[in-house]
């Protein structure tokens, strides 16, 4: 097969293979069709005001500050005289967009909504919004929208500030909630002269929305263990206050108003969130006013934690939630159906109400839920063959029929805790039934899947024998043509799947994933002839040294997989690296490349066991790191100098060019850290520069010479120019240490090869990377090159977990690109961040193009081996993706086979970006010679 067309065959084959986890994992939970229901008695309250503190920690809110006081001295007044609290438990991914969904629909957010960065609905939904009779909304315009489009009827209203003004770099971000503030005054003001206003706020069912994004911007740019954070909690809690005083004047206090107050999410120490860590996943609820419950003074309370005593509210009871949750009890306040897409449960404890109200309204809010499960079953009933199709046997029609029935002849009986008791059961059933449905497809899929990934690796590996070794003995001869018999069975066998998909109107993605292992396991055995030579090869070939090597190979993938859990195993496997000279005759013949070898492992090793980057930001380290790289950068051009004068004159524009790049990137990055600390914001000329010097790093590199040493170090210079800029710690030492690793395994390789007896070393200031050519027929593979292709593939993993897990989304650190903007953008700073990353996958990518260059290999031969130990990583994440546990553990089995599956997708994508950096040259003055020295 030509192999332009096998690396087209196979990206595709990846990309099918990286979608289908959405398919089977993350599908939207979302049905329709079903009927609102209602609670048929008169409710408490005829308006509902929801304060949302973006971004506030339940801890932040709760506890008392040095002197002994609350930040929040009104809403701790509430807890204590007036309402209920507790803690709201979020779900994971801990953003905006997913909370502010479970908070006011109900559900939680399916994780397609990431695809469209949470600003748009992907999907219809229902909110207490659309159900209620009027809502006003003030705050971001990232929020607020998502809640009025795809609305029925026009009774939302949204009051948004501009995108600029979330600005993390500029004045106090707290000024955004006393814009909402202020806003809501003045409209408040305005309804007593406009008298339709006035009317529609003293309609029943209306719903007002307080939006505040400050906290969660202050703790962006200065963590929430900072003053500003802090302030912004007091700040908010007089805004509460003002609004609440207001609303009761407004209203001659009616008693008519219920009040709740919580977060979306919360933020760790170092002003991140997205992932499970209790401090984002812990919010703060407080609600008061009618219809919620006065505060109940206890003795004992039963929980395992210790912030009660932290708080000094023991004997305050602590009530608490699941985010999705408070959807049903706001609806339940004002009388509104619940939201028709809400698996929250109403909490009664919240409720200060009469025991008929309490149960009739967990009975709606069990038909509510139970009405989507119908709806879920008889959808998977309809499109499967009545013989394949197996009902949730928990929840059986009768099952259903005889809790209602028993609930509501309770009811009647006015036996209240047994319909609640009745209910509850219910509920939870019809939830799990749900879930049941939603992933009934999840084993039929994942064996499609796994078929297709265990063919793809057989056929990869194949190629590599059949192409590029000489274990099979007979292939050359000639194969032996196929029987009519095996094409005929696998056109059978698509046949036969198509159909049995089509019967049951199955998506059209189901075909793809079904289809696709049969025309890969035809092209397998097809090769039958290279099979049996290449197992008759291998039942001849008994030596002790290929089943060591194949131990340690398979020891090394396990390792490879542990470190996306455990990033200190990458210091235990560059630890071994660092060892592995001594134990071969590199370290007999070139002791000097291998104690450079040895000293730049160990030192990468280091990497690994710091803290993740964000958490400790150190600017000074930056700086540093920009002269240490100004240093070596002045250092070779000396070097350089000395042994080839020509060449440097010709070459010395773009030398000192990307020396002073480097100044001046670390000079911005010294000003812009001063700037923000002064609250000046981020300084024009600054922003301007750091984007010329990132458009120009990938450019300036091909205006020097292709010789393998100039050229890395050339690329090294233009990427830490750029990287510097996206650097807030420790990590601006990574891509240079790395870079001095990669030196040192070109050397150790070239030494390594010059031992079989295959080239004799040459310097890196005398080859060429336009000498990368395909040259298979020089030589063929040897086990020594599957070991290049296993350091190749651990390298990359180290260039993405060296400096932190970003598996895990709270690794993300707005800070790390305030050079570039400081207003909120997630789409840009998502680019920024993931350039940051790609960096040192850019380093590795090129020296690996000139370890194929060096050791006379073809890059194609080479790249089918690390095609398939990537294969034979993303299978293991794929048996280890799980549906059960802790979200934490959930949505981190998930991102590891996603972020394996990207990373084999972009290596070949990087493959070319590194054969262009290295091999590419653009003249812009005089005729530029080779020389060749």
């Amino acid at each position: 097969m030509n192999l332009l067309l096998f690396f087209i065959l196979g990206l595709l084959v990846h990309f099918v293979f990286f979608v289908s986890i959405f398919d089977i994992y993350f599908t939207s939970p979302l049905v329709h069709g079903m009927t609102p229901q209602i609670t048929p008695l008169p409710p408490p309250a005829q308006r509902l005001v929801l304060f949302v503190a973006d971004g506030l920690r339940a801890d932040s809110l709760y506890e008392l500050d040095e002197n002994g006081t609350s930040r929040a001295p009104f809403i701790r007044n509430v807890i204590m005289h007036k309402g209920s609290w507790g803690i709201s438990h979020t779900r994971v991914p801990t953003e905006s967009r997913p909370g502010h969904v479970a908070l006011i629909a109900g559900f939680y957010e399916d994780v397609s909504a990431v695809a469209k960065g949470w600003k748009e609905n992907p999907v219809e939904f229902d909110s207490l919004f659309n159900e209620s009779k009027y809502t006003w909304s003030w705050g971001s315009p990232d929020i607020l929208p998502m809640f009025a489009k795809g609305a029925s009827g026009d009774h939302i209203y949204i009051h948004c500030y501009t995108a600029e003004k979330e600005d993390f770099g500029a004045q106090d971000a707290a000024r955004l909630d006393t814009w909402v503030f202020d806003q809501v005054k003045d409209f408040f003001q305005s309804a007593k002269s406009n008298q339709s206003l006035f009317s529609k706020l003293n309609e029943e069912k209306i719903v007002l929305f307080l939006h505040l994004l400050g906290i969660d911007t202050n703790g962006h740019a200065h963590r929430p263990s900072s003053r500003e954070y802090k302030d912004n909690i007091r700040k908010v809690d007089d805004g509460v206050k003002e609004i609440v005083s207001l609303l009761d004047d407004f209203y001659k206090n009616d008693g008519k108003t219920a009040f709740v107050f919580t977060s979306d999410h919360g933020m760790t120490d170092w002003g991140s969130h997205g992932a499970g860590h209790a401090s984002e996943t812990l919010t703060p609820l407080v609600s008061w006013g009618a219809g919620i419950r006065y505060p109940q003074q206890v003795s004992t309370q039963l929980f395992d934690d210790e912030f009660l005593k932290e708080w000094q509210l023991e004997n305050w009871k602590r009530l608490d939630v699941n985010q999705a949750d408070i959807a049903p009890l706001m609806a339940s306040l004002i009388g509104v159906p619940f939201p028709l897409n809400s698996v929250g449960i109403l909490p009664l404890d919240y409720l200060n109400n009469s025991d008929l109200f309490k149960a009739a309204s967990m009975l709606t809010n069990a038909v509510q839920i139970l009405e989507q499960f119908k709806i879920k079953m008889t959808q998977k009933k309809e499109i499967t063959l009545p013989f394949l199709f197996t009902p949730f046997k928990l929840l059986s029609d009768s099952k259903q029929l005889e809790i209602l029935g028993k609930a509501r002849s309770y009811l009647e009986q006015e036996k209240y805790q047994n319909v609640i008791s009745l209910c509850k059961e219910l509920i939870h059933l019809a939830l799990e039934g749900l879930s049941y449905y939603h992933t009934y497809d999840r084993v039929f899929l994942g064996i499609s899947v796994v078929m297709g990934f265990i063919g793809w690796i057989s056929f990869a590996s194949i190629m590599i024998i059949k192409s590029h070794s000489s274990l099979t003995r007979s292939v050359a001869k000639g194969e032996k043509k196929l029987h009519h018999l095996l094409p005929c069975s696998f056109v059978v066998i698509g046949v036969l799947i198509a159909f049995f998909l089509l019967i049951q109107a199955c998506p059209w993605t189901y075909y793809i994933y079904c289809l696709l292992p049969v025309p890969i396991w035809y092209a397998v055995l097809k090769e039958f002839q290279v099979i049996q030579d290449l197992i008759a090869s291998l039942l001849s070939f008994s030596g002790k040294h290929s089943v060591v090597f194949l131990l340690v190979f398979t020891l090394g993938i396990e390792i490879l997989v542990l470190s996306f859990f455990y990033r200190y195993m990458l210091t235990a496997g560059l630890i071994a690296f660092a060892c592995w000279p001594f134990f071969t005759q590199l370290w007999i013949q070139a002791k000097i490349t291998s104690l450079g070898w040895t000293f730049f492992s160990l030192l990468l090793a280091v990497f690994p066991l710091l803290p993740v980057v964000g958490r400790e930001p150190n600017i000074t380290l930056v700086i540093g790191a920009g002269f240490l790289i100004f240093f070596i950068s002045l250092s070779s051009f000396v070097y350089l100098w000395k042994s080839k004068r020509k060449y440097i004159c010709e070459n010395l524009p773009v030398h000192l060019c990307q020396m002073v790049g480097i100044l001046i990137s670390t000079y911005i990055v010294n000003s812009t850290h001063s700037s923000l600390l002064q609250k000046q914001g981020l300084p024009q000329i600054n922003q301007i520069v750091s984007w010329i010097i990132l458009a120009f790093s990938l450019i300036v590199p091909l205006l020097g010479p292709t010789i393998v040493f100039q050229r890395l170090l050339s690329i090294l210079l233009s990427l830490m120019s750029a990287y510097l800029l996206l650097s807030t710690g420790y990590e601006a030492l990574f891509p240079f240490v790395l870079w001095c690793l990669m030196l040192a395994w070109i050397r150790v390789e070239q030494e390594m090869l010059q031992q079989s007896g295959v080239s004799c070393t040459q310097k890196l200031t005398s080859i060429h990377f336009a000498y990368n050519t395909d040259i298979t027929q020089v030589r063929q593979l040897h086990l020594d090159d599957i070991r290049r292709s296993f350091f190749f593939v651990f390298f990359i993993v180290t260039a993405f977990f060296g400096t932190g897990n970003i598996a895990s989304i709270n690794s993300f650190d707005p800070s790390s690109v305030y050079c570039f903007l400081t207003v909120f953008s997630p789409f840009m700073m998502g680019s920024l961040m993931m350039w940051k990353i790609l960096i040192p996958f850019v380093l590795v990518m090129c020296a690996f193009e000139a370890i194929q260059v060096t050791t006379q290999l073809s890059s194609k031969s080479l790249f089918l081996i690390v095609l398939v130990i990537s294969d034979i990583m993303a299978l293991h994440f794929f048996f280890l993706v799980k549906d059960y546990g802790s979200w934490l553990d959930i949505g981190t089995s998930i991102s590891h086979y996603v972020i394996v599956m990207s990373m084999t997708i972009f290596l070949v994508l990087l493959s070319g970006l590194a054969q262009l950096l290295t091999t590419k040259k653009i003249k812009l003055w005089g005729k530029t010679k080779p020389h060749f020295m």
